[in-house]
């Protein structure tokens, strides 16, 4: 009796220590976001939150980046457990674009969700004169870190444009904050940036002088294609913004990578869409984030855990 107790002990042991979905020690969630000034970082800031407080035993942190290449990169060795990325940016990690930062095929990634739209937001202040992307042309201009999200999008729309770095009177590889730092200084013409609406830094720049948005015409998104699709930036999504500005957006994504056990990858999924509210107090740009598209036009395979999550709600039969 007390042999096959002990064996019956035995096989429940070996049973928990090999089961993919328990944890020898608590999950630690590492959050991949971008610049403190940008979106990516306030939602990872408010999901930390929502797993330490929700995901038994874990612990959380977030580690401000240069955004998706970046991240994506981390991701392949298991640097991080979550990042925030541009649906551009994951097709190249995914391919192995070395000329967007990928020196071979991140194959390590699966997707936990596609969430809100990033939308190409140019700024220039009144006093350069810029109204068009053809006024570009001689003028002094950021475009986020070098190999970011932002600046692979600044490429593209340029060249979609006509237009190229050389085209520039001055090319700066800044990240938010600074940018608009430096367009309030004189110093700076304008910024291109790739962000959700309402983003803090252009926000902030509305407030303290005039500035124009420039618009980025829907034959110059077409010619781009791929993970760009023509958008709008409202009216009054920021101060002095008098009229819709026609611009071009992509798809961001929640990634992870397959070292993340299926039961995390889960409930990270779930504690998302079962607390947007909570994340659109973080930032606005959450209220675009909808369960209907969180798996649509995926360029990485969902994790098993975040598809397991789309099964039982009905977003994928």
């Amino acid at each position: 009796m007390r042999l096959a107790k002990r064996l019956g002990l035995l096989v429940a042991a070996a049973f928990l220590v090999n089961s993919p979905n328990t944890h020898a020690n608590p999950p630690a969630i590492n959050i991949l976001t971008g610049g403190t000034s940008g979106v990516y970082y306030p939602l990872g800031m408010s999901l930390s939150e929502l797993y330490r407080e929700n995901i038994k035993g874990s612990t959380t942190s977030v580690r401000a980046t240069k955004a998706s290449v970046e991240n994506l990169n981390l991701l392949q060795i298991a640097r991080g457990q979550l990042a925030f990325a541009l649906g551009d940016s994951v097709a190249d990690a995914w391919k192995g674009d070395e000329e967007a930062g990928f020196r071979a095929p991140r194959d390590r990634l699966r997707a936990i969700a596609g969430i809100y739209p990033n939308y190409i937001q140019i700024v220039a202040s009144q006093a350069s004169g810029i109204r068009s992307l053809e006024d570009l042309r001689g003028k002094r201009i950021s475009v986020g870190a070098p190999r970011s999200g932002t600046e692979l999008n600044a490429r593209a729309i340029f060249k979609a444009a006509g237009l190229s770095y050389k085209d520039m009177g001055q090319v700066e590889f800044k990240p938010y904050a600074d940018s608009v730092e430096l367009i309030e200084k004189g110093q700076l013409d304008a910024t291109l940036q790739s962000a959700g609406l309402g983003m803090a830094a252009i926000r902030e720049l509305a407030e303290r002088m005039p500035i124009t948005f420039v618009a980025i015409p829907e034959q110059v998104v077409s010619r781009v294609g791929g993970a760009y699709q023509p958008g709008i930036i409202p009216a009054g999504t920021y101060k002095g913004q008098a009229s819709d500005v026609a611009t071009a957006t992509i798809t961001n994504l929640l990634v992870s990578q397959t070292s993340v056990a299926d039961d995390v990858a889960y409930q990270m999924a779930r504690l998302l869409f079962e607390n947007l509210d909570r994340l659109a107090e973080a930032h606005p740009a959450a209220k675009d984030i909808q369960l209907q598209r969180a798996t649509n036009g995926l360029p990485i395979p969902l994790h098993p855990g975040a598809e397991r999550f789309y099964r039982e709600v009905g977003v994928l039969e």
